[in-house]
This record gives C-alpha cells, sequence and structure tokens, in this order.
C-alpha cells in the first residue's frame, strides 16, 4: 500500500509537476480498461447471454421464442463494443480509484483519509448490493409486467374442428403435449400447452436433437419481439440507475460529517424524502405503477439506512481516532 505523507503542507508539487503526476496517473489508469476492454470482446457473447437471461425467461414463460432482432449488419458488433467497453471500465474501477487516490491522497490530512477510507469499501459494497438486487428480483418483474401489459391487446381466436385440429393451417392434427416427450426423432412435431407452442425436432452435427420452436397466434395482437440494442440499452441504463440510487446513504453521511444535515432533520423530512424517492423512481423506471413501486421501497429504504450510518458514524467518531 502506498506511503501518505503525514502532513500534507509538507507535501508541495509545482504546477508543472501536478500536470505531470495526474499525465502518470492517467497512463497508469488505461494500462488496466484497454487491455481488458480486448478481453472482454473475446468472450462479449458471454456477457451478452447473461444480459439476456431475465428477458428470455420471461419471454419463455409468455410463450414467446428466447430472441431478439437486430436491424442493421454492424448492430451487433457496435453493441458487442459497447458492452466490452463498459464491462473493462466495471472491472477495472478499483484500479481507476486506486490510480485517483495516489493523485489526491498526498493533499488530504490522515483525518480526511480515514473518511475516504470508509467511503470507497461501503460505495463497493452499496453498488454490488444495488445491482444483484436489480438483476436477481427487480428486472425480471418488471420485464414479466411490461410484457404482461404487451399482451393484454386481445385478438379473436382461431376456429377449431371437431377432429381438434387447426382449422386452415395445413398442419394437420398434432399431438397436444404438456411436457416435452421423453423420447423423439427427427422430424417429429408437436404443440405443447398451454402455452401453445409449435415444436418441431430437428437433428444436429453431433447427433443430438434440437427442439425449434414457434409461438402459434395464441390471444395477444401484439407480437413481442425486442431489439437487442434497445434492450441491452434499456438494462444498462436500469443497472447504471441503480448503482447511482445505492449511494444515498453514503451521501447522506457525507452530507452529516460536513454538517449540512443532522439526524433530527432527516427524521422531520422523511415525508419530503419519500416525495423525493418517488419522482426519482418515477423517472428512473418503466412507465408502470408497480415497477416505480419496485424502485421507490428500496430507495426510501436506503434514505432510513442514510439516517442509520449517521447515528452510528458521525464524523467524531473517525476524528476521535486522529493521532495526536
Amino acid at each position: 500500500m502506498a506511503t501518505m505523507p503525514p502532513n500534507p503542507d509538507l507535501f508541495r508539487m509545482s504546477f508543472g509537476d501536478h500536470l505531470e503526476e495526474l499525465r502518470r496517473r492517467v497512463i497508469f489508469g488505461l494500462a488496466a480498461p484497454i487491455p481488458i476492454a480486448f478481453l472482454m470482446f473475446i468472450f462479449g457473447d458471454a456477457l451478452l447471454e447473461w444480459l439476456l437471461l431475465p428477458l428470455q425467461n420471461v419471454q419463455e414463460s409468455h410463450g414467446f421464442p428466447r430472441q431478439l432482432q437486430v436491424l442493421s449488419p454492424p448492430e451487433f458488433l457496435i453493441l458487442k463494443i459497447k458492452v466490452s467497453i463498459i464491462a473493462a471500465v466495471v472491472i477495472s474501477l478499483p484500479w481507476l480509484l486506486w490510480q485517483l487516490w495516489l493523485f489526491i491522497g498526498p493533499g488530504l490530512y490522515p483525518r480526511e483519509r480515514r473518511y475516504v477510507y470508509f467511503l470507497m469499501p461501503g460505495s463497493a459494497i452499496l453498488i454490488t448490493a444495488g445491482i444483484c438486487l436489480m438483476y436477481f428480483f427487480m428486472l425480471p418483474l418488471m420485464l414479466e409486467v411490461l410484457m404482461t401489459i404487451g399482451g393484454s391487446l386481445p385478438v379473436s381466436a382461431m376456429t377449431l374442428n371437431s377432429g381438434g385440429t387447426v382449422s386452415g393451417t395445413g398442419l394437420g392434427s398434432l399431438p397436444l403435449l404438456e411436457a416435452l416427450p421423453s423420447a423423439a426423432a427427427a422430424g417429429d412435431a408437436w404443440i405443447l400447452m398451454p402455452q401453445g407452442l409449435l415444436q418441431v425436432a430437428v437433428p444436429e452435427s453431433d447427433g443430438l436433437l434440437r427442439i425449434l420452436q414457434l409461438p402459434m397466434e395464441g390471444n395477444s395482437a401484439i407480437w413481442q419481439v425486442f431489439r437487442l440494442t434497445s434492450y441491452v440499452n434499456f438494462v444498462l441504463v436500469l443497472l447504471l440507475g441503480i448503482a447511482v440510487a445505492f449511494q444515498m446513504p453514503l451521501a447522506i453521511l457525507l452530507l452529516g460529517w460536513m454538517n449540512i444535515v443532522d439526524v433530527p432533520m432527516l427524521k422531520a423530512k422523511r415525508r419530503w424524502a419519500l416525495l423525493i424517492c418517488g419522482v426519482l423512481a418515477a423517472v428512473t423506471t418503466p412507465a408502470d405503477v408497480i415497477s416505480m413501486f419496485l424502485m421507490l421501497i428500496p430507495l426510501y429504504l436506503l434514505y432510513e439506512f442514510g439516517i442509520l450510518l449517521l447515528q452510528v458514524v458521525p464524523a467524531s467518531r473517525l476524528a476521535g481516532t486522529d493521532d495526536a
């Protein structure tokens, strides 16, 4: 760990030396994300699969293919480069923050450094918790609500003849199954119920059978097929929003340390805090009430957690450990 000067007043640099040190830290900082970006591009397909998994699970539950579309030849390549760069910046963020700390740390007093030592690990923990909450809980629920709303416009159903076959499709009589068959041959076809999926077994090069599926007409007039770029941007914005929102307790703590707010004032302003959290939830989520409440609840809990942190770790507690 880098040794910081005990007294920043004795650590003076000229303006030119500051620029040279800044240039050095920028070069060292870029030494990590650039090679990581190339590495992430190589494994970018796995990263995109991770982002698509919540939507694919919801698509399957609603009887739609687990697929998205691109509307131009370079769209997938451009998106893969973009996601690789973002992933590289996120992975190398500790290194980038370390270089920033080496630049500003010598200019801080030991008491001020203790605040940073508390805030930086706390920020990393909150960001990780926020991303996990969004990806594993909030995002699937939001997608479920949005796809349910999108499928609420009905369409007249197909007619069935007395034999149970679909009229006018040319498919003949296909078996209606409630689960995948235990054994199938290449070319076998059936309709999986109640999802209404037409499934066909086709051979792969390794000798295994792959199940191709296509939803039948169903009872919704909306065919919910999403664009890959739009969906990934939607997820990235939500993840960024939740990562920033989860910094609220530390922002409250920092304001308390600066004597801008205190615990009694924060408790007295709970109604205003709830209103502001509601506005933020409405702005950062899709235009449905359920998604807004899914964001509002953790936002307000973070506000209460910030009050608790300010009670447990006041500025005097950190300053009291200062060296004489």
